[in-house]
């Protein structure tokens, strides 16, 4: 029954969003209450849940998603974006644009965080996709398949690591193993699969559209690249000194601080507001007008993501992860798939990618301690089905649907399916690997 509650609960949010037309945070809360209700959660504890799940995802996400649009707001109005995009197009050329997209996801995505990778990289999809009259979600794919398959394979993002850390595993040769796996998926969710998505009809948000500049009006190759991807450099910086430095050290703390996600991007911002607006000839008051506007367009966004917290929570206090996990543990299949399908299917019912690979982690841990499958390949099974069919219950679901402005019908042909690919093509690529070691 938990399960079909679970169903319930989602197909209650798809007929309110679909049907009734109702706002999706609105749909969330509702349906975020029925789900409470329906899977046993004391009502005096509902409301606590909901507000968990908001606050939670929001505390996360706020920050970097509020300064992400105001400095992908400005690299498109200074006209950093269009140097950038000329620049790539003159290096892969137009034709090859979903290469030169993909390529920019892996490199900035291995450092940095989806969200963060999104909102960086986004203004420079949408401005690609204007200057060359491309439509913006073939354009976009190849870049987020990129994004979303480094978040969820490879250390040291936060659920490949913590699972090399439970099972044991070497971080170095799970790396290595990923990457061998990852260039193969990216290019089958990411180019090939673009090709069938150029009818897709996308609005991008136009905050992220800024006409195109004359030459001599444009900021310098260095400063865009360097204003636009700062924070990977930052982040990247500020990660290998914390590798290196003992916990005990006195400057530790602060480069903890600020190697912080949040505090990366309003360092960013900072920077960029000298780099590409004051050095530019932009006021102070023209800077504050562009960053209010940047966040006008997200407002709407933020409170969507806080919606599928809110649902996320209600799920995960239930306790349906572990139920569905336990009523799985039993099934009489390879290891590998085994750890994949119980994930998937977490993945699906509750949206998190992080909850469902570190709830099969607890359930498939005795396999690694048994010596029954390699601990490297398992980190790499349980995070490809951690990315399985992300839909409503997803906040990246509705960050893509949001900021490219297209229908859910859309959004489930092109996001959806394309982490559906992600998911059974990483699978495929560790099956295979594992005849090889």
């Amino acid at each position: 029954m938990t399960i079909l509650f679970v169903f319930v609960s989602i197909i209650v949010l798809i007929l309110f969003i679909t049907w009734l037309k109702f706002n999706p945070f609105l749909a969330f809360l509702i349906s975020s209450i029925l789900a409470g209700f329906l899977l046993g959660i004391p009502p005096e504890q509902i409301a606590g849940s909901v507000q968990k799940g908001m606050g939670g995802l929001l505390g996360d996400l706020v920050i970097v998603i509020v300064m992400g649009a105001m400095l992908g707001k400005l690299v498109a109005e200074s006209g950093a974006a269009q140097r950038i995009s000329d620049v790539l197009m003159s290096i892969f050329g137009v034709k090859n644009v979903t290469w030169a997209m993909m390529v920019t996801g892996l490199v900035v995505g291995i450092p940095l965080f989806y969200n963060v990778g999104f909102v960086l990289l986004v203004p420079l999809v949408f401005t690609v996709s204007y200057r060359y009259k491309l439509p913006a979600v073939y354009v976009g794919i190849p870049m987020l398949a990129a994004l979303s398959v480094t978040h969820g394979f490879l250390p040291p993002h936060p659920s490949p690591a913590a699972l090399v850390a439970q099972f044991g595993a070497n971080m170095g040769l799970t790396l290595a193993y990923g990457l061998i796996i990852v260039i193969p998926t990216i290019i089958i969710a990411g180019p090939f699969f673009a090709r069938f998505l150029k009818n897709i009809d996308a609005k991008p948000l136009e905050t992220f559209q800024a006409k195109p500049k004359p030459e001599e009006e444009l900021p310098g190759t260095f400063n865009s690249f360097f204003s636009a991807l700062f924070p990977v450099f930052f982040l990247v910086g500020t990660s290998i000194l914390m590798l290196q430095m003992s916990e005990e050290h006195t400057l530790y703390p602060y480069i903890k601080f600020v190697g912080d996600p949040g505090m990366v991007m309003l360092i960013s911002l900072l920077i960029a507001t000298y780099s590409l607006g004051l050095r530019m000839d932009y006021k102070i008051p023209d800077l504050m007008n562009i960053y209010v506007e940047a966040t006008k367009d997200i407002a709407m966004i933020v409170l969507i993501i806080a919606g599928a917290g809110a649902l996320k929570q209600v799920l995960m206090d239930s306790g349906v992860s572990q139920t569905i996990a336990d009523s799985l543990q039993g099934w009489d299949v390879h290891p590998l798939i085994l750890a994949w399908s119980i994930t998937a299917i977490i993945r699906v019912c509750v949206g998190s990618a992080t909850v469902a690979g570190l709830t099969t982690a607890g359930i498939i841990a005795p396999m690694v301690s048994g010596g029954n499958v390699d601990p490297n390949l398992l980190v790499l099974a349980i995070g490809a089905g951690s990315l399985m069919f992300s839909h409503f219950n997803d906040g990246g679901f509705w960050m893509f649907k949001e900021y490219f402005n297209v229908s859910i019908k859309d959004t489930i042909k092109s996001w959806s399916l394309m982490e559906t690919l992600v998911a059974v093509v990483g699978l495929i690529g560790v099956l295979i690997l594992e005849m090889f070691i």
